[in-house]
């Protein structure tokens, strides 16, 4: 049934670190959306919109371009008055108006700044936060990732010597979680019943009361779970607890980006292999984008979480397209640019110097 303008339209947010799984997410709800008209808000770190190449090559019949509007080279939750309020007036503008409206945060913003901009004039009485949906990575909350208990974090470093420095990824962790109406459980796929626990036990300790927690294989829920929360979350802000209460500033200073652009590769299993070797020397988060395989007509789509790397081709290209493969690395501060962008291209630091 359509929302006419006497209604608020419902909003939800979809959070969850880098590689989580929030685009499949919400690829998945698009291709399920009932006859919904759904406007879908993405924010990138970085200036490549590489989730948003990945909606518009969905194929998904009703997803139109026209309804997926990127907010790129920035943090959503920093930018707010900038970039998010006047989209959303956009949106609202519309002579025919949507159904459900989806915002796709970037790994590193924080949901509650988010959610308070709802409370703002020209946004409140139109919309409703209907939920904020919180992806966590079953997989890497199993091996205690992201962990705020310290002894968790000390036996973490003790098996994985990559994670003894100091991150604000802990932080970015329990305030997602925190600010959940709904946590999605992914890549339940790749973990066992006891890592399942574990990882239901890591983000129970950050979970509000009553909030569910479902489980999720590359983010395939039915619609039905994910829409209709009706939590009006901009109500409820003083139950997300955020560690920038008190009014210190959020800023991405222990992250870095860069966009690396390269020729056409001879196979996929060519790339993979230097990401792999990549991420085994760096302190790589991610690492996304496209790519042209000599002798191929489609376009290989390329996503990798550290050393797990997926490779598929997404859509033909187009005939006035330039052939230009291009991949967003995202990592902590400090990465060694120089070095990457030579592991990437397949040649050494010192013949890209």
């Amino acid at each position: 049934m359509a929302i006419t303008r006497s209604r608020k339209i419902p909003a939800t947010i979809v959070t969850g670190f880098l590689g989580a799984g929030k685009t499949s997410l919400i690829r998945h709800l698009l291709g399920n959306a009932r006859g919904r008209r759904i406007a879908l808000i993405i924010n990138e770190f970085g200036d490549q919109g590489v989730d948003r190449e990945i909606i518009r090559a969905c194929g998904i019949e009703g997803c139109r371009d026209e309804d997926v509007v990127e907010l790129a080279n920035g943090c959503i939750c920093c930018t707010v008055a900038d970039d998010f309020l006047p989209t959303m007036q956009k949106i609202l503008d519309r002579p025919e108006p949507v159904d459900h409206i989806v915002i796709e945060t970037s790994g590193l913003a924080l949901p509650k700044p988010l959610v308070k901009a709802f409370t703002w004039p020209a946004v409140r009485n139109a919309v409703t936060v209907d939920g904020v949906v919180a992806v966590i990575d079953a997989e890497a909350t199993a091996v205690g990732l992201f962990a705020s208990d310290p002894a968790a974090v000390a036996a973490a470093r003790a098996a994985d010597p990559s994670l003894d420095h100091d991150s604000p990824l802990a932080e970015l962790f329990e305030e997602q979680v925190a600010c959940a109406d709904m946590v999605v459980l992914n890549k339940c796929d790749r973990v066992d019943d006891a890592g399942k626990a574990r990882a239901r036990e890591q983000v129970t300790a950050d979970l509000r009361p009553g909030v569910r927690i479902v489980e999720a294989e590359h983010g395939r829920l039915d619609p039905l779970v994910l829409l209709g929360l009706d939590a009006a979350a901009e109500d409820d802000l003083d139950s997300r607890r955020s560690h920038h209460d008190d009014g210190s500033e959020h800023d991405h200073d222990d992250f870095q980006s860069f966009v690396v652009e390269l020729p056409a590769i001879a196979r996929p299993a060519e790339i993979e292999a230097r990401i792999a070797a990549v991420a085994r020397l760096h302190p790589v988060l991610r690492v996304k984008g496209f790519l042209a395989v000599e002798g191929k007509p489609l376009r290989l789509a390329v996503q990798a979480v550290g050393a797990r790397i997926e490779c598929y081709f997404d859509r033909p290209w187009a005939p006035d397209e330039p052939r230009l493969g291009a991949l967003v690395v995202i990592g902590l501060d400090g990465l060694d640019e120089a070095v990457i962008r030579a592991g990437l291209a397949g040649e050494t630091a010192s013949a890209a110097a």
